[in-house]
């Protein structure tokens, strides 16, 4: 879809957004790495505004100004800009602030010595901003584009999937149409207030698209191979010299899974106490305890083998915790300093969080539970320890939204290794492959999806996007969760529903709560 703003408009467009850049990098003691940051952020944007801002931008003259004369014609521009996306292109207003705010918040990311004259121009182009009157779903007002009535498909969708069994459902969407972004149901069990449409909220396994990222950006920086042995770097573990740093990411290693395995006939091979089956209430009286990734590992490795080094598919959280070790053992800093230098930094990802052992819940969050005989516990709180890289992270939709159309959109990766990082490998699941890291979904239509689901005792998120990163779809969605698993079917339907409305049909990754 092009977009229909003539080059006067467009120039309006560029010169706001990269002059707010500019007056934020201005104001810090690191302007270049401020600026940087921000224009990754700003470059990262979808719909028709990345079109605009990812055009060429030698038309605005912004260099040698002081921070009072970028201020002067900056400010304006902002506002006008927004007033300018209002009348013409409704479905941008709230994309474009969003996009603004995410770049200011990238060029504070990481400085030397931030500034009480920085944070003072974000308060002021957040003011400028909002001074067109233009109300969005951050500022707490929902967008006329995101308030449902302009996709009411989207928004009757969400309603079904609470009345299926959630207590809440919050949704971003982003697509030629521009963003929607709309919730259902309640944050807390009971309650009549919808989800915050960006609150913070567990992720699961999409933990391993950010690890798996962060891999192949080593790889990419020449600290690793993928096809390095993984005990070449991690010696201490004893594992098969046969396992490659690809089968990790691939879930081909065949090491055993410590949260437990179920062998073709069924048989169940249990691994620590985990939130599902006989050990539910085990792992509830025990939801603070902390495990180090040495000792899951250990657990793991003192178990049979599944299959032979790269002979099967099967998936394992183990794959992903070594993966963590390895990042830690070749860059010598720890997972949490890694995702925030090359992934979270660059981006701009405020509201995403590596946990470690911490129990906390940034706020603004929806309420996580867990029943266990006739009795249901708030779980919002939880050591997170137990299921370590294989599924431990904190996001928000759009943190999830700019991370996936900024990986799928080849910002993250050069070129070759996000097309292996795609390349589908079988797993047995028809129309339904694996990547590194990713879920690679057949549509009904005969197109392609990327993808990595999760679910977290009481959370789940969904993370889909076109293999262009044009189009995607987060969600985050919290329920009353239970050791049978009894929400399992209603979130795969969930996944399907939304799925077919955004991507015209497709098939829902797997992902179980355990992941």
């Amino acid at each position: 879809m092009s977009i229909a703003l003539s080059n006067q408009a467009k120039s309006t467009l560029r010169t706001a957004a990269y002059g707010a850049v500019s007056l934020v990098a201005a104001a810090t003691s690191s302007p270049q790495k401020a600026a940087a940051n921000a224009s990754v952020a700003l470059t990262s944007a979808t719909g028709l505004v990345g079109h605009v801002l990812a055009a060429n931008a030698k038309d605005i003259e912004l260099k040698g100004k002081t921070v009072a004369e970028l201020a002067d014609r900056v400010l304006p521009a902002l506002t006008a800009a927004m007033k300018l996306l209002a009348k013409q292109a409704p479905a941008e207003a709230a994309n474009f602030r969003s996009t603004i705010l995410l770049a200011t918040e990238a060029a504070q990311t990481d400085l030397d010595r931030p500034s009480t004259t920085t944070a003072e121009m974000a308060r002021k182009i957040t003011a400028a901003l909002d001074a067109a009157g233009v109300a969005t779903a951050d500022s707490g007002a929902a967008p006329a584009a995101a308030a449902g009535q302009d996709r009411p498909e989207l928004q009757k969708a969400i309603e079904e999937i609470v009345g299926s069994g959630f207590v809440g459902v919050s949704l971003r969407v982003h697509d030629e149409r521009g963003e929607w972004v709309g919730s259902a149901g309640a944050a807390e069990l009971g309650g009549a207030e919808k989800p915050p449409t960006n609150g913070h909220h567990r992720i699961g396994s999409n933990t391993k698209t950010f690890t798996a990222t962060l891999v192949l950006q080593l790889v990419a920086e020449g600290m690793l191979g993928l096809d390095d042995p993984v005990a070449k770097h991690l010696p201490e573990f004893g594992l098969d010299d046969r396992i490659t740093v690809r089968m990790l990411l691939q879930h081909t290693s065949g090491v055993f899974n410590f949260t437990g395995e179920v062998s073709d006939d069924g048989t169940i091979a249990s691994g620590i106490p985990i939130p599902y089956g006989t050990a539910g209430n085990e792992w509830l009286d025990n939801r603070f305890k902390t495990y180090r990734p040495q000792e899951l590992v250990e657990l793991a490795l003192a178990k049979p083998a599944r299959f032979e080094p790269g002979t099967g598919w099967s998936y394992s959280n183990t794959n992903y915790v070594l993966a963590r070790l390895l990042i830690e053992k070749v860059t010598g800093r720890s997972y949490a300093e890694e995702m925030q230098r090359l992934i979270l930094g660059p981006l701009g990802l405020s509201g995403t969080v590596v946990p470690d052992a911490s129990p906390e819940l940034p706020e603004p969050h929806a309420n996580a539970y867990y029943r266990y005989d006739d009795t249901t516990v708030d779980v919002t709180r939880q050591n997170p320890s137990w299921i370590s890289t294989g599924g431990d992270m904190i996001s928000t939709t759009q943190d999830l939204h700019t991370f996936i159309s900024a990986l799928l959109g080849g910002k993250l990766l050069p070129a070759p290794l996000l097309a292996e990082m795609c390349t589908p490998h079988p797993t047995g699941i028809p129309n339904m492959d694996y990547g590194l890291g990713v879920f690679v979904v057949t549509t009904d239509g005969g197109g392609t999806v990327i993808t990595h689901n999760g679910a977290a005792v009481g959370h789940a998120a969904l993370m889909y996007g076109t293999p262009d990163g044009s189009k995607t779809l987060t969600a985050a969605l919290n329920c009353v969760d239970d050791a049978n698993l009894s929400i399992a079917a209603a979130f795969q339907n969930a996944q399907q529903r939304l799925v077919d409305e955004v991507f015209g049909g497709g098939q829902a990754d797997p992902a179980q709560p355990t992941d």
